[in-house]
């Protein structure tokens, strides 16, 4: 027997309409010759394209925070809940810009 297996990324409603089609054709080909079938896997995404953007976003946001609290805290001896404020970036900026 002869398979060809393809693996596609479609909605679940493309997924119905292509089930459906299939068995139309597993109808009409009952009494023909079956060593030609096509196998078809369809893959549903269990996370949609948009929210894997959100996430890998939110991700990159946490890990900056994280990592400004400890190079600020742990690595610059200093109070990590100061690297959130906004004082201690006015004075870094001040530092940065002065001439």
């Amino acid at each position: 027997m002869v398979a060809k297996e393809t693996t596609k990324a479609i909605s679940r409603e493309e997924v119905k309409k292509a089930k459906k089609q299939a068995e139309k054709n597993k109808e009409k080909n009952k009494g023909k010759n079956d060593q030609q079938t096509e196998k078809i896997r369809f893959r549903i995404r269990l996370i949609p394209i948009w929210l894997r953007m959100v996430l890998v976003l939110l991700f990159m946001v946490l890990s900056l925070l994280v990592g400004l609290i400890v190079g600020y805290g742990v690595i610059g001896d200093g109070n990590p809940g100061e690297a959130l404020d906004k004082s201690t970036w006015q004075h870094i900026i001040d530092l940065v810009e002065k001439q």
